[in-house]
């Protein structure tokens, strides 16, 4: 069974049963409880449901650590906002850290916004001032984001000054990576279309290394961050010529 076809079968039982075992899905998916605890924890950056000791839950579920994670968000977010100018012309990825970018970004004078998120389109067409342009593709259900050959194809001979991209890992030897192959190909023509690419990831995607290389680690020029990042970690990427913004978190 692909991954793609076992985390579908996941999601699906969780969204059935509400609560369910890590030995059940296991069971259910035909895999051992090391290979459905990654599958979970890929599916919770994704927002699609929280893991509980023991199993997953629907994100309704979630409590205190949501919260957290939300606010480590918005606080990246906000200090990403603060790198586009009035009249910028910027790229943004998928994901619901660049979504929140997007809620900042609204009534930024001048601003003309290129992505491949629903959602960050649908947070940007509230703001007159900004330009939206949609890539074209198909739809990818859980992530409401547009990929396949047609978006790619669709950012080719666009030329943006900087790409803001999310993705589930980030070393200073991999650079940006994510778990889904075709978020990879329109991330990557997302950040062959910038002048500069900035990733935007909280601590815990820091360090950790996934399937699918989306940027090489010398096309990383920025990172934005949250407070939680591993000082140790963050010198690595400063070492490599990666300008580190690190934001704070409110309320913590």
């Amino acid at each position: 069974m692909f991954a793609v076809q076992r985390r579908r079968l996941i999601l699906e039982r969780v969204q059935a049963q509400g609560v369910v075992t890590l030995r059940e899905l296991a069971r259910a998916v035909e895999a051992s409880e090391v290979t459905v605890r990654r599958d979970l924890r890929l599916l919770e950056q994704e927002g699609l449901l929280v893991r509980r000791r023991g199993g997953a839950a629907l994100p309704q579920e979630r409590g205190p650590a949501s919260s957290r994670e939300n606010r480590e968000k918005r606080a990246i977010a906000e200090l990403a906002a603060t790198l586009v100018e009035n009249g910028d012309a910027v790229l943004l990825g998928a994901g619901t850290t660049t979504q929140q970018l997007a809620d900042q970004l609204v009534g930024v004078p001048g601003l003309t916004v290129v992505t491949n998120s629903l959602l960050v389109g649908e947070a940007l067409a509230r703001s007159p001032q900004t330009g939206v342009v949609m890539t074209g593709g198909s739809l990818h259900g859980s992530t409401y984001a547009l990929v396949g050959s047609a978006a790619e194809q669709s950012l080719t001979g666009l030329r943006a000054r900087r790409a803001f991209l999310s993705g589930d890992g980030l070393t200073t030897e991999w650079g940006l990576s994510t778990a889904t192959m075709s978020a990879a190909g329109v991330d990557r023509a997302i950040a062959q279309a910038a002048q500069e690419v900035l990733v935007l990831a909280d601590h815990t995607k820091l360090g950790t290394d996934s399937l699918f290389q989306t940027v090489p680690p010398e096309r990383v020029a920025h990172l934005v961050t949250d407070e939680l990042a591993d000082p140790a970690i963050l010198a690595r990427f400063a070492a490599a010529g990666v300008t580190v913004h690190v934001a704070p978190l409110r309320g913590s």
